[in-house]
């Protein structure tokens, strides 16, 4: 059941739900998201926790509370009620009986007030092979794109598969960004505040950036998406894990990828929301300072922040919507890893001038006399 469950509800009031599901030792754990089309009708959140882990289940919600109209916060049915329609109230709880398979979470619920709903949500795919059909060029013509893709604004991010793209927290199979802000975010600051000169204050949103982009950089999985403006640092990032026994297995046909992501357009098109736990579907920049962080100017980079655990399919909705391409992939030989990497490394991006530090030297070294 754990993961991120996204499709359109029946009921008295048709809608769109997301559901983010964690699982604990012997239970599971969420939030679920209510959007009804009909905007007579408040948008809801409800917390959970299931007796068991076993299919079929029960259980009431913990906890379920409108959300605010203008800026999708939590609020008390008070606040808002005269934002709605009189003959319109809001649910103490919910009872919930439902199934799920590998695939499929089906949910079928009624309230206090007698309001009720079903659905059979899709399990995210995330996890799939990517859909993206990558251009192939060789090297050298990837080198004459590049200078085109900074001049545009583009994005770009160098991964060793083409493996979907996907949070470092989504890719633990993980999914309630709710607990993760009220549980994680804190026990992380707790710890880090001892071993940083700067303490960061999590209330302002450039300070709490920059400390999920230092956590990051440092190991901790956040629901940020590291990108770069440089396509050479991007380059670095798409060879830079690929193995001695890689090689060996490689053949002509063997590729890394790199990202090309039109975020001014993005940004101009789509509405970006810079929250950690949101209670709608977005993928947006997030501005990040570097602070305590040395990694981030050499290596150019460029957050986004995402509530998707499939980003490339809500990317993908949003091109159908709007006909026009935001995301593309680019695969190139890796079998030219050695001469990619050296070339690299005459320009000056090595992993001890991206990470610097005594990790970074070594590791810049290591490629230089073992590889």
């Amino acid at each position: 059941m754990k993961g991120q469950w996204i499709g359109d509800y029946r009921g008295g009031a048709d809608g769109r739900m997301i559901v983010n599901v964690d699982e604990l030792p012997t239970c599971f754990e969420g939030m679920a998201y209510l959007h009804p089309h009909n905007g007579r009708f408040p948008r809801a959140e409800a917390h959970f926790t299931t007796a068991g882990k076993n299919s079929p289940f029960s259980f009431r919600t913990t906890w379920l509370q409108p959300l605010h109209p203008d800026n999708g916060n939590p609020v008390a049915w008070a606040t808002i009620k005269d934002r709605f329609p009189a003959d319109v109230a809001f649910s103490t709880y919910v009872d919930v009986n439902g199934t799920f398979t590998k695939d499929e979470l089906t949910l079928n619920w009624k309230s206090d007030v007698g309001a009720d709903g079903s659905c059979v949500l899709p399990r995210s795919k995330a996890s799939d092979v990517s859909f993206l059909q990558a251009d192939q060029p060789t090297w050298e013509e990837f080198k004459a794109q590049a200078i085109e893709f900074g001049r545009k604004g583009y994005i770009m991010r160098g991964q060793s598969k083409a493996w979907r793209l996907r949070t470092a927290f989504h890719r633990t199979g993980r999914a309630n960004l709710a607990k993760f802000l009220g549980h994680d975010i804190p026990a992380l600051h707790q710890h880090l505040s001892a071993r940083t000169k700067h303490y960061f204050q999590l209330t302002d949103p450039l300070q709490n950036a920059a400390f999920l982009s230092l956590a990051q950089h440092h190991g901790y999985p956040t629901n940020l998406l590291d990108w770069t403006k440089s396509p050479y640092v991007a380059a670095f990032f798409a060879y830079r894990t690929v193995s001695r026994s890689d090689l060996e297995k490689a053949t002509e046909e063997s590729r890394v990828r790199i990202h090309v992501f039109d975020l001014p357009s993005w940004r101009r098109l789509v509405q970006q929301v810079a929250a950690v736990a949101s209670p709608i579907m977005h993928v947006s920049l997030v501005d990040v300072l570097a602070i305590e962080n040395e990694r981030l100017i050499p290596q150019q980079a460029v957050a986004l922040i995402s509530s998707v655990d499939d980003i490339e399919s809500y990317i993908r909705t949003h091109e159908e919507a709007v006909t026009r391409t935001f995301l593309r992939a680019i695969d190139l030989p890796m079998l030219d890893r050695a001469k990619v990497m050296e070339e690299l490394r005459f320009m000056g991006i090595t992993a001890g001038s991206l990470f610097p530090g005594l990790d970074g030297a070594c590791e810049e070294l290591k490629e230089r006399n073992f590889q």
